[in-house]
């Protein structure tokens, strides 16, 4: 195997592609990543960006840093995967990139002017999905998103189009519906299929109010588990022995607390 240019010479990106070639290399590379293919690798892309998204919710420069050359590595590595097999490389992925940020940005990089960038913006991304022929509006919409991320996208696209409530009235009756089908329901599946209903009308009403659901929840889960960690810390050991009646005291304590 030819030795690599030494990484003093090499700009940081050369090296880190360098890196991954090596691993991926059959003769003297890891036997780990040589096993890898891009199903395999997904969840850890998944995984990786999550942990982006938490090291920038703990304001921490370093850790997001670091979190950021993880997540560049699945894309290297995704890379090197379609390198080995022939399909396309890390150049190909940065310069469709490149040239899809320059498309959808006309005023910036041609003579597009608008007042309107946003609108421009989806203008661009409507054309792009039309010229790959006869699509559902709410196609393209990626179905490994969170649950949530992915009702508010869906109910964007079909917004869009013009299917959609007119204002917050609908979205709120709907809610009230859709609960009332929960309790009505006849047995456990019917009951699934309504809270997943209840749940994508939670959402709509969401983004009629202008509240980004995913958000709302993460936030709503990160404030459950501190106050839960105040409930803890007044119980102690005996926890499990507690009464309903006396956790739900200390949870109002820390609820109170935190207000003070």
């Amino acid at each position: 195997m030819p030795e690599t240019e030494p990484s003093s010479q090499q700009s940081p990106i050369d090296r880190l592609l360098g890196v991954m070639a090596r691993l991926r290399s059959p003769d003297g590379g890891c036997e780990w990543d040589l096993a890898q293919s891009f199903e395999t690798i997904a969840p850890y892309t998944i995984e990786e960006a999550y942990e982006v998204a938490d090291a920038i919710n703990g304001g921490d420069p370093a850790a997001i840093c670091d979190e950021l050359g993880d997540l560049l590595l699945q894309v290297v590595f995704h890379s090197q995967i379609a390198t080995d097999e022939g399909l396309f490389g890390f150049d190909d992925v940065a310069t469709a990139i490149s040239d899809k940020m320059e498309r959808r940005h006309p005023h910036i990089f041609g003579d597009a002017k608008t007042d309107d960038v946003r609108g421009q913006w989806e203008t661009i991304k409507a054309a792009e999905r039309a010229s790959d022929g006869p699509k559902s509006a709410v196609d393209g919409v990626a179905l490994s998103l969170p649950a949530l991320l992915r009702a508010q996208k869906i109910q964007g696209r079909a917004a869009r189009v013009g299917f959609d409530w007119p204002d917050t009235e609908g979205p709120r009756a709907k809610i009230i519906e859709e609960l009332a089908e929960v309790v009505t329901a006849p047995d456990d599946a019917a009951r699934a299929e309504e809270i997943g209903d209840l749940l994508f009308a939670v959402v709509n009403y969401a983004r009629h109010l202008g509240v980004d659901a995913e958000s709302a929840l993460r936030d709503a889960n990160h404030k459950f588990a501190r106050r839960f960690h105040g409930v803890e810390e007044r119980a102690g050991a005996d926890i499990t022995s507690l009464p309903l009646e006396t956790l739900e005291v200390y949870w109002q304590e820390v609820k109170a607390s935190e207000r003070s």
